[in-house]
Order: structure tokens, then C-alpha cells, then sequence
């Protein structure tokens, strides 16, 4: 038989959301369609690969057995797709570059500038990418690299080269008790709630929230929020903190927010990610410009300080 690769992913996602709606919310069609994909897979194979009736949806012993090839099946033809674009993009000297919210800044310009400096005919596309798709944007070859930060649910087959490491902040209400703080420790932070991200992964919202805590304090999670400006008004309200990148606190002004160092939790590495498959011309000299950028900045910083 043929596989149709288009099913297999639609089984991917229900079995990775655990649920049929969230899962249809995520490839955009509607639930009973993508029940009724589900099963034109089923009947194709001659086996029920779905248990329905467990809470969260799992695979049953033969889903199990086709998932676990079938995910590598959809990888290598992401990959083989993911090649073809990238060698007509390296044709046109385009370079598509995914980016968060706030990932730009100064450092990041002057890696695009030394680039240009290498590669003076390139064309440099900046593509905004949601919180959950930064690495699987690059992997499925939507974008050439990315700006990234952790955590990453699944780095395989991706290069990651520091950019820069940047400290983290605790966004406050300013009339908080801690908003006038020069510093706070994360056990401040542990009676408070904290914002989380309904649509995020998991592993995402509690890395950044620094769940589970040293002290074994419960973490409690708060208003769900989807973008950053929400964040702030959120924080702002009274309604919740929310621990984050001191970039947050050097892009976005809010008159309701202050941010406060947290002065005992590691540092977020900003990354360019990137295929380690992809042997291109011009991702090697970008690559190149983020170290030439790293040997840079460590020139500027003062010894012991990082």
C-alpha cells in the first residue's frame, strides 16, 4: 500500500495534543474531520491505531508499532523537502531567519550585518514564528534558521550556536512589594501565581516559571496568556507575575510593570538553530558571524563577569 504521509500526521497530533480537539485546532479543520482522517488510516492499515476511550487519547499496541516508525518516515521526507528549499533558496541568495517575540535586537543586527559583509548579495527574510514552532519550523524547512530560546522539546537533527546568554527578570505590578527590589530570589516568588500559556508545551511554561522550585514549593500557574503584550497587561492588573528574559524587560515598556533581576536561576542562551544537514554557503558564514559575534562580545565583557 501507499502511505499517505498527510494521515500519518494528523495520527501524530492527535497522539501528541492526547486529545481530538486540541489536535484539530492545531492542523486547522474541524474535529469530525480529522476523527474521520483517523480512520481512513485505520482502514487503510487493517488496524485500530487510536484507543478512543482513554483520557488522554493513546496509541493502542499497533499505533505504538507504527508510530515508532512512522514518525521517522515523516522526519526524513521534512528533511528531504526541507533540502530542496533550502538549495533553491541558496540559489537566490535568500535566507529565511524565524524569530520570537523580542528576539532582535542589537546583537542581532550586527550578526545580519557581518553576514551581508560576507555575503553581500544575500537577501535576508525575518519570519515571526510562534513559541511552540521554533525549532520544528526549522526542521520542516519552513525557515532556514531560527533565534531561539529554551527549553526545546525536541532539538534532533539541529545545531544550536550561543549568541549571547542573558540574565532573567521577574515582571512585578509596580506596586508590588518586590517592585522597588534591586534583586529578589526565586524563593520571593513562591507564594505567587504565575502566568502560563494553555497553548504552549508544558516543558516550556515550567522552565520559564522554574518548576519544580529548590525549595519544593507547588508552582501555581494563573490567567493563560497567548502573547507578550497580554503578559504585561495581565501582570499589570494585579493578576499574576511571570519570570522571563531581561530581553522582555529591554523591548517592552509597560507604566503598570516593573522587572526585577532574579538573581539565583541560570541564564537564557539566545541560539541560532539551525540543520545540521544543511552544508550551505551561506549558513556556514552565518554560522561564522555568530562566532565571529561570541569572540566579540567576550572581548567587551570584563574578566569574571559573564
Amino acid at each position: 500500500m501507499t502511505l499517505n504521509l498527510h494521515l500519518v500526521r494528523y495520527l501524530i497530533a492527535v497522539v501528541d495534543e492526547g486529545h481530538f480537539g486540541r489536535a484539530a485546532e492545531r492542523l486547522y479543520i474541524s474535529t469530525p474531520s480529522l476523527s474521520q482522517q483517523i480512520r481512513k488510516l485505520e482502514r487503510s492499515l487493517g488496524a485500530e491505531l487510536l484507543d478512543r476511550t482513554a483520557h488522554p487519547v493513546r496509541p493502542t499496541p499497533a499505533g505504538e508499532r507504527f508510530l515508532a516508525e512512522a514518525r521517522e518516515s515523516v522526519s526524513a521526507a521534512d528533511r528531504a523537502v526541507a533540502a530542496v528549499n533550502s538549495y533553491r533558496r541558496e540559489l537566490a541568495h535568500t535566507l529565511r531567519i524565524g524569530f520570537m517575540t523580542a528576539s532582535t535586537g542589537i546583537r542581532t543586527h550586527e550578526i545580519l550585518d557581518e553576514l551581508r559583509r560576507r555575503v553581500p548579495d544575500v537577501t535576508v527574510q525575518m519570519v515571526e514564528l510562534p513559541w511552540s514552532h521554533q525549532t520544528s519550523a526549522v526542521r520542516e524547512g519552513q525557515v532556514d534558521a531560527a533565534l531561539v530560546r529554551p527549553p526545546f522539546a525536541d532539538s534532533t537533527g539541529l545545531r544550536l550556536d550561543v549568541i549571547r546568554h542573558e540574565g532573567r527578570v521577574v515582571a512585578l505590578p509596580r506596586t508590588h512589594a518586590l517592585a522597588d527590589h534591586s534583586v529578589v530570589h526565586l524563593a520571593d516568588l513562591d507564594d505567587e501565581i504565575h502566568v502560563t500559556n494553555d497553548d504552549a508545551d508544558p516543558v516550556w511554561v515550567r522552565w520559564w516559571a522554574c518548576d519544580p522550585r529548590p525549595s519544593g514549593a507547588a508552582v501555581r500557574y494563573g490567567p493563560s496568556v497567548r502573547t507578550m503584550d497580554e503578559l504585561l497587561e495581565v501582570v499589570a492588573a494585579g493578576q499574576a507575575v511571570s519570570i522571563t528574559g531581561q530581553f522582555v524587560a529591554q523591548s517592552y515598556r509597560n507604566p503598570g510593570v516593573a522587572f526585577v533581576p532574579v538573581d539565583d536561576v541560570p541564564s537564557c542562551p539566545l541560539s541560532l538553530c539551525t540543520r545540521n544537514s544543511d552544508t550551505s554557503t551561506v549558513i556556514a558564514e552565518l554560522r561564522g558571524a555568530v562566532a565571529a559575534s561570541a569572540r566579540t562580545e567576550e572581548s567587551r565583557t570584563p574578566a569574571g563577569r559573564s
